[in-house]
């Protein structure tokens, strides 16, 4: 993480959500809000009744320097959650502080959570640290993604100064000591990595999902890399990590990447979770 030294005044917001399963349908228990981060009211899609979809609301629009946003879902057992946003993360240029934002995600015993936020902008400029940390119980089941763009490729802004550090930390019950899945990226803006074939190649877009379940998706591999193939070409692969599913993409598109990750998406729901691809409707606005 970035030195909390460079944390200065700004936005501080928490938001804590529980979910409980209660007859056939997941419900909105516990909704504790502070400062610019809420949800609006849950969704419920007629293909998939019983899955609660809320939509993360940050009304700034984006994080500044000195911004300290915390995020804390937790589904009790049997829960089934879906959250996602509304429209990009945007990382605003900083005249040194560093914007901070923590996502903590726990999914008790049969529980399913869906991480499926909108991407992240990184203007030219931006300090920020990002964390996300997913919790799981040894038969709860996840799908998530994170998709990153540094600069506005549209706007012909490369990420030349700045810097950007993220986290993503997938632990399960029951498995070895070391979690599920750990990765970290620091990105210095201007960087030789930035261009370097070692590194990003000249790409600014760059996406992670995963897919923890029960079922063995080794199987679906040929199936799922042809349609990463069709929806992002190259740009986009699969692979089976040792407890999870994963595919990436690196590239210049976030549309590209997004539209590769939700069509692998829709395939893991079908197959994996035996439920239809009910899309959030904020998708399609």
């Amino acid at each position: 993480m970035l030195e909390e030294a460079h944390l200065a005044a700004g936005w501080q917001g928490r938001l804590a959500l529980g979910f409980e399963l209660r007859g056939e349908r997941t419900v909105l228990a516990r909704r504790e809000h502070r400062g610019p981060l809420g949800v609006q009211r849950p969704f419920y899609e007629r293909e998939d009744p019983g899955t609660c979809q809320v939509y993360l609301l940050h009304p700034p629009g984006g994080l500044v320097g000195g911004d300290d946003l915390s995020i804390d879902v937790q589904l009790g057992p049997g829960a089934r959650a879906l959250l996602t946003t509304p429209a990009a993360t945007k990382l605003y240029r900083s005249q040194g502080a560093t914007a901070a934002q923590r996502v903590q995600l726990r999914a008790a015993q049969g529980a399913r959570i869906e991480w499926l936020p909108q991407e992240t902008i990184a203007y030219d400029g931006a300090r920020a640290a990002l964390a996300t940390r997913v919790e799981l119980a040894q038969d709860a089941e996840l799908i998530a993604w994170e998709v990153t763009c540094l600069g506005r490729p549209a706007c012909q802004e490369r990420f030349a100064h700045g810097a950007l550090d993220q986290r993503l930390e997938v632990s399960r019950a029951g498995t070895p000591l070391m979690p599920l899945v750990l990765e970290r990226a620091r990105y210095r803006g201007g960087a030789a990595g930035m261009d370097g074939a070692w590194g990003l190649g000249g790409h600014a877009v760059s996406g992670t999902l995963l897919c923890v379940t029960a079922h063995d998706p080794e199987p679906l591999l040929p199936e799922l890399r042809a349609l990463l193939a069709a929806r992002a070409g190259e740009e986009a692969v699969c692979s089976r990590l040792a407890h999870a599913l994963c595919c990436r993409y690196l590239g210049p598109s976030t549309e590209r990447a997004l539209s590769a990750f939700r069509a692998a998406w829709g395939l893991l729901r079908q197959r994996c979770f035996a439920l239809p691809a009910a899309a959030p409707r904020i998708w399609a606005t």
